[in-house]
């Protein structure tokens, strides 16, 4: 029998930073390129971090070449690790007792579907000792836009498990609407969960499978999770 797949975003689903990503991301930019960027009216929730690279070289006029993304990336991969530490960040309601349940369900297997730099959500899986759950999925080095990361994320788990993925035995549970609309992109259950920047009234308005407050009542959550795959 083929394996449920479930991924998860992380920033706003999982956990929130408390804004360590936000800090690193400015002081790696301050550190590199010598300047200071305001992240307020820049939109991150749900976009990638090659997509939020891509802007900001383009608002100050930055020549956008792997070299310079290269030194914008590890800047901020270094640092932060001590962003974490200094943070106020938490992991959401019930998200360790959910993880832990779905990890021992039968015929599933847990993935990653995230905007984040691969190094950058490993980092942040292994600060909230998430990161044993968890073994290949979709990142957001290389791509501008969450479908293409989506779509990364089904090859890393046709490559990590040795065969081809049916789009309906596939979940990707986020909080943004980009997670939903990424979902559609492979054909995959979209779940929404208010807990990042969208409310539930604003997450509904994009039809997805299944709309979730938080995680809190983690039996019924699970429940129509697993139910969903039919």
């Amino acid at each position: 029998m083929a394996p449920k797949i479930i991924f998860f975003d992380i920033d706003g689903t999982l956990l929130l930073t408390g804004g360590a990503g936000q800090v690193a991301l400015e002081r790696s930019l301050n550190q590199e390129f010598e300047i200071d960027f305001p992240f307020e009216g820049v939109l991150t929730a749900g976009r990638t971090d090659r997509g939020i690279t891509d802007e900001i070289f383009e608002r100050y006029g930055f020549e956008n070449t792997e070299e310079s993304r290269h030194r914008f990336r590890e800047a901020y991969l270094a640092l932060l690790p001590q962003t974490l530490q200094d943070s106020p960040g938490v992991l959401l309601p019930q998200v360790r007792e959910l993880i832990e349940e779905l990890a021992q369900a039968d015929n599933v297997v847990l993935s990653i579907l995230t905007g984040n730099y691969e190094e950058a959500a490993w980092i942040k899986l292994r600060h909230y000792e998430l990161d044993r759950f968890f073994s290949f999925g979709g990142f957001g080095d290389h791509h501008a836009a969450r479908d293409d990361v989506a779509r990364n994320a089904v090859a890393s788990a046709v490559n990590s498990l040795g065969h081809e993925i049916d789009g309906h035995n596939t979940m990707v549970v986020g909080d943004t609407p980009a997670d939903i609309t990424c979902a559609r992109a492979i054909g995959a259950k979209a779940v929404g969960v208010a807990t990042g920047t969208y409310d539930s009234n604003q997450l509904h308005l994009h039809k997805p499978d299944l709309l979730f407050e938080d995680f809190a009542d983690t039996s019924s959550v699970i429940e129509k999770l697993l139910g969903a795959f039919g």
